[in-house]
Protein backbone atom coordinates (compact mmCIF):
# COMPACT_ATOMS: atom_id res chain seq x y z
CA UNK A 1 0.00 0.00 0.00
CA UNK A 2 1.26 3.72 -0.81
CA UNK A 3 1.72 5.76 1.96
CA UNK A 4 1.01 9.25 1.53
CA UNK A 5 3.24 12.14 1.24
CA UNK A 6 3.48 14.54 4.37
CA UNK A 7 5.52 17.15 2.72
CA UNK A 8 3.85 20.51 2.71
CA UNK A 9 2.45 21.52 -1.13
CA UNK A 10 4.39 24.60 -2.11
CA UNK A 11 1.29 26.72 -2.50
CA UNK A 12 0.68 25.79 1.36
CA UNK A 13 4.73 26.70 2.23
CA UNK A 14 3.51 29.36 0.72
CA UNK A 15 0.75 30.97 2.28
CA UNK A 16 2.43 29.86 5.25
CA UNK A 17 4.88 32.50 4.12
CA UNK A 18 2.67 35.36 3.22
CA UNK A 19 0.98 34.87 6.72
CA UNK A 20 4.24 34.92 8.81
CA UNK A 21 5.11 38.12 6.29
CA UNK A 22 1.91 39.73 7.18
CA UNK A 23 1.95 39.07 10.91
CA UNK A 24 5.13 40.51 11.20
CA UNK A 25 4.26 43.69 9.03
CA UNK A 26 1.37 44.09 11.58
CA UNK A 27 3.92 44.06 14.40
CA UNK A 28 6.39 46.48 13.05
CA UNK A 29 2.98 49.04 12.17
CA UNK A 30 1.49 48.12 15.41
CA UNK A 31 5.53 49.39 17.50
CA UNK A 32 5.30 52.02 15.18
CA UNK A 33 2.30 53.65 16.17
CA UNK A 34 3.14 53.01 19.84
CA UNK A 35 6.34 55.14 19.36
CA UNK A 36 4.37 58.00 18.02
CA UNK A 37 1.80 58.12 20.55
CA UNK A 38 4.22 57.78 23.43
CA UNK A 39 7.04 60.04 21.09
CA UNK A 40 5.66 61.87 18.55
CA UNK A 41 6.15 61.45 15.00
CA UNK A 42 9.29 63.48 14.65
CA UNK A 43 10.81 61.65 17.78
CA UNK A 44 10.30 58.17 16.14
CA UNK A 45 13.36 56.54 14.17
CA UNK A 46 13.47 53.14 12.87
CA UNK A 47 16.06 51.97 15.02
CA UNK A 48 13.40 52.47 17.90
CA UNK A 49 10.99 50.46 15.86
CA UNK A 50 13.10 47.70 14.79
CA UNK A 51 14.08 47.56 19.08
CA UNK A 52 10.71 47.40 20.05
CA UNK A 53 9.76 44.95 17.58
CA UNK A 54 12.86 42.74 18.45
CA UNK A 55 14.40 43.21 15.43
CA UNK A 56 17.24 44.68 13.19
CA UNK A 57 16.40 47.93 11.36
CA UNK A 58 17.27 45.57 8.09
CA UNK A 59 14.25 43.35 8.69
CA UNK A 60 11.92 47.25 8.59
CA UNK A 61 13.48 47.47 5.32
CA UNK A 62 12.81 43.68 4.08
CA UNK A 63 8.85 44.96 4.85
CA UNK A 64 8.58 48.46 3.64
CA UNK A 65 10.30 50.73 0.89
CA UNK A 66 11.26 53.09 3.65
CA UNK A 67 10.41 55.54 6.18
CA UNK A 68 7.87 57.15 4.03
CA UNK A 69 5.80 53.85 3.49
CA UNK A 70 5.89 53.08 7.38
CA UNK A 71 4.32 55.95 8.45
CA UNK A 72 1.85 55.89 5.77
CA UNK A 73 0.33 52.72 6.51
CA UNK A 74 0.55 53.50 10.28
CA UNK A 75 -1.56 56.52 9.28
CA UNK A 76 -4.08 53.93 8.09
CA UNK A 77 -4.50 52.56 11.22
CA UNK A 78 -5.05 56.12 12.56
CA UNK A 79 -7.80 56.87 9.61
CA UNK A 80 -9.49 53.17 9.74
CA UNK A 81 -10.17 54.24 13.60
CA UNK A 82 -11.16 58.27 12.60
CA UNK A 83 -13.77 56.03 10.12
CA UNK A 84 -15.31 54.36 12.79
CA UNK A 85 -15.99 57.37 14.85
CA UNK A 86 -17.05 59.56 11.78
CA UNK A 87 -19.55 56.55 11.51
CA UNK A 88 -20.96 56.69 14.77
CA UNK A 89 -21.27 60.11 15.20
CA UNK A 90 -22.97 59.95 11.49
CA UNK A 91 -25.51 57.70 12.56
CA UNK A 92 -26.57 59.76 15.86
CA UNK A 93 -29.17 62.44 13.80
CA UNK A 94 -30.33 62.40 9.74
CA UNK A 95 -30.71 66.17 9.85
CA UNK A 96 -27.85 67.34 7.20
CA UNK A 97 -26.86 70.31 9.31
CA UNK A 98 -26.62 68.56 13.10
CA UNK A 99 -25.04 65.37 11.27
CA UNK A 100 -22.39 68.03 9.58
CA UNK A 101 -21.87 69.07 13.14
CA UNK A 102 -21.13 65.94 14.95
CA UNK A 103 -18.67 64.87 12.14
CA UNK A 104 -16.91 67.94 12.73
CA UNK A 105 -17.05 67.04 16.44
CA UNK A 106 -15.98 63.48 16.43
CA UNK A 107 -12.47 64.63 14.35
CA UNK A 108 -11.85 67.71 16.65
CA UNK A 109 -12.29 64.73 19.43
CA UNK A 110 -10.28 62.25 17.67
CA UNK A 111 -7.61 64.72 16.82
CA UNK A 112 -6.93 66.10 19.82
CA UNK A 113 -6.80 63.04 21.38
CA UNK A 114 -4.41 61.73 19.11
CA UNK A 115 -1.79 64.39 18.36
CA UNK A 116 0.43 61.97 16.76
CA UNK A 117 -2.45 61.33 14.39
CA UNK A 118 -2.35 64.94 13.09
CA UNK A 119 1.52 65.15 12.73
CA UNK A 120 1.59 61.57 10.65
CA UNK A 121 -1.61 63.35 8.50
CA UNK A 122 0.40 66.56 8.19
CA UNK A 123 3.73 65.51 7.18
CA UNK A 124 2.32 63.07 4.38
CA UNK A 125 0.19 65.86 3.20
CA UNK A 126 3.28 67.94 2.78
CA UNK A 127 4.99 65.91 0.43
CA UNK A 128 4.67 66.69 -3.66
CA UNK A 129 2.47 63.47 -4.78
CA UNK A 130 4.92 62.51 -7.42
CA UNK A 131 7.50 62.74 -4.28
CA UNK A 132 5.50 60.36 -2.54
CA UNK A 133 4.97 57.72 -5.11
CA UNK A 134 8.38 57.38 -5.38
CA UNK A 135 8.81 56.08 -2.15
CA UNK A 136 5.89 54.22 -1.54
CA UNK A 137 4.98 51.04 -2.84
CA UNK A 138 1.39 51.11 -5.05
CA UNK A 139 -0.01 48.75 -3.05
CA UNK A 140 1.04 50.83 0.16
CA UNK A 141 -0.48 53.96 -1.93
CA UNK A 142 -3.37 52.29 -2.81
CA UNK A 143 -4.25 50.71 1.17
CA UNK A 144 -3.76 54.77 2.16
CA UNK A 145 -5.94 56.09 -0.81
CA UNK A 146 -8.36 53.65 0.74
CA UNK A 147 -8.26 54.58 4.21
CA UNK A 148 -8.24 58.40 3.19
CA UNK A 149 -11.19 58.04 1.18
CA UNK A 150 -13.25 56.20 3.37
CA UNK A 151 -13.11 58.87 6.24
CA UNK A 152 -14.21 61.29 3.50
CA UNK A 153 -16.75 59.23 2.04
CA UNK A 154 -18.91 59.74 5.59
CA UNK A 155 -18.56 63.64 5.21
CA UNK A 156 -19.12 63.77 1.48
CA UNK A 157 -22.36 61.72 2.03
CA UNK A 158 -23.39 64.20 4.51
CA UNK A 159 -22.77 66.91 2.52
CA UNK A 160 -24.32 65.56 -0.56
CA UNK A 161 -27.59 64.84 1.73
CA UNK A 162 -27.67 68.32 2.81
CA UNK A 163 -27.20 69.74 -0.79
CA UNK A 164 -29.83 67.46 -1.83
CA UNK A 165 -32.44 68.69 0.98
CA UNK A 166 -31.99 71.87 0.16
CA UNK A 167 -29.93 72.51 3.36
CA UNK A 168 -26.68 73.22 2.06
CA UNK A 169 -25.57 75.10 -1.00
CA UNK A 170 -22.71 73.01 -2.16
CA UNK A 171 -21.65 72.71 -6.39
CA UNK A 172 -18.65 70.35 -5.19
CA UNK A 173 -19.37 68.53 -2.14
CA UNK A 174 -16.18 66.20 -2.64
CA UNK A 175 -14.23 68.97 -3.03
CA UNK A 176 -15.45 70.49 0.21
CA UNK A 177 -14.63 67.49 2.11
CA UNK A 178 -11.49 67.31 1.18
CA UNK A 179 -11.21 71.36 1.89
CA UNK A 180 -12.25 70.85 5.19
CA UNK A 181 -10.21 67.58 6.13
CA UNK A 182 -7.17 69.20 4.96
CA UNK A 183 -7.52 72.64 6.63
CA UNK A 184 -9.27 70.70 9.78
CA UNK A 185 -5.51 69.22 10.46
CA UNK A 186 -3.97 72.42 10.25
CA UNK A 187 -6.36 74.02 13.03
CA UNK A 188 -6.23 71.10 14.92
CA UNK A 189 -2.23 71.61 15.23
CA UNK A 190 -3.33 75.15 16.36
CA UNK A 191 -5.27 73.55 19.09
CA UNK A 192 -2.53 70.78 20.07
CA UNK A 193 -0.31 73.78 20.58
CA UNK A 194 -3.03 76.03 22.25
CA UNK A 195 -1.41 79.28 21.70
CA UNK A 196 -2.76 82.38 20.21
CA UNK A 197 -0.92 84.91 18.61
CA UNK A 198 -2.06 88.28 18.64
CA UNK A 199 -1.18 92.03 18.38
CA UNK A 200 -0.82 93.33 22.06
CA UNK A 201 0.30 97.02 20.31
CA UNK A 202 1.82 98.34 17.13
CA UNK A 203 4.74 95.78 16.80
CA UNK A 204 4.09 94.54 20.34
CA UNK A 205 3.35 90.52 20.05
CA UNK A 206 0.70 88.73 22.48
CA UNK A 207 0.04 84.89 23.25
CA UNK A 208 -2.67 83.81 24.85
CA UNK A 209 -4.31 80.87 25.72
CA UNK A 210 -6.58 78.62 22.82
CA UNK A 211 -8.61 76.24 24.14
CA UNK A 212 -10.05 72.87 22.61
CA UNK A 213 -13.50 73.89 22.94
CA UNK A 214 -12.40 77.42 21.03
CA UNK A 215 -10.94 74.90 17.95
CA UNK A 216 -14.27 72.62 18.23
CA UNK A 217 -16.34 75.55 18.14
CA UNK A 218 -14.64 77.37 14.67
CA UNK A 219 -14.01 74.39 12.74
CA UNK A 220 -17.70 73.22 13.60
CA UNK A 221 -18.85 77.14 12.84
CA UNK A 222 -16.88 77.41 9.83
CA UNK A 223 -18.18 73.68 7.95
CA UNK A 224 -21.69 75.37 8.70
CA UNK A 225 -20.96 78.54 6.86
CA UNK A 226 -19.33 76.83 4.47
CA UNK A 227 -22.09 74.29 3.66
CA UNK A 228 -24.91 76.50 3.76
CA UNK A 229 -22.97 79.38 1.94
CA UNK A 230 -25.31 81.41 -0.27
CA UNK A 231 -27.69 80.04 -2.87
CA UNK A 232 -26.47 80.45 -6.70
Amino acid sequence: MSSKSTTPSVNGRGSTAAARRRAREGEIISATRRLFDERGVRDAQIEDIAQAVGVNRAIIYRHFTGKEELFSLTLVQYLDELRGALEEAAETTSEPRAQLERLVEAFVTYGLAHPAFVDCAQSIMRRPGGDLLEEVSESAMYRLGQAISGCLSVLTRTIEAGAESGAFHVADPRLLANMLYASGLGTLQLGRVAMLVSEEAPGVPRISRVTAEQVRDHMVTTALAVAIGVPR
